[in-house]
């Protein structure tokens, strides 16, 4: 299972989601390192609006995002951006 389906399922389980974008946003960040070049699943930003996230702080919600995707940060995904949301809450997207 790719990086990307894991992170998908893992939020999918914790949070039902009634919205959810896993965005791969590696190509992005090509020539930031030296021998980075942009291919594979090292970058995402994760889009998720769920009833789970009311009455959070933004920083209770990023800290939940971080601690289900714990073992994915260890290794091989090098950032999260994380834009979390409750239903009826403006979102960028």
């Amino acid at each position: 299972m790719s990086i990307q389906s894991t992170i998908e399922s893992k939020l999918t389980s914790a949070f039902s989601p009634e919205r959810l974008a896993v965005i791969n946003e590696s190509h992005l960040h090509a020539g930031h390192q030296e021998h980075f070049d942009g291919t594979g699943e090292t970058h995402f930003r994760v889009r998720i609006v769920s009833e789970a996230f009311a009455g959070m702080s933004r920083v209770e919600r990023h800290r939940a995002v971080n601690e289900l995707l714990a073992e994915e940060l260890k290794d091989p995904v090098h950032a999260l951006a994380i834009e979390p949301a409750a239903p009826g809450e403006p979102t960028r997207w």
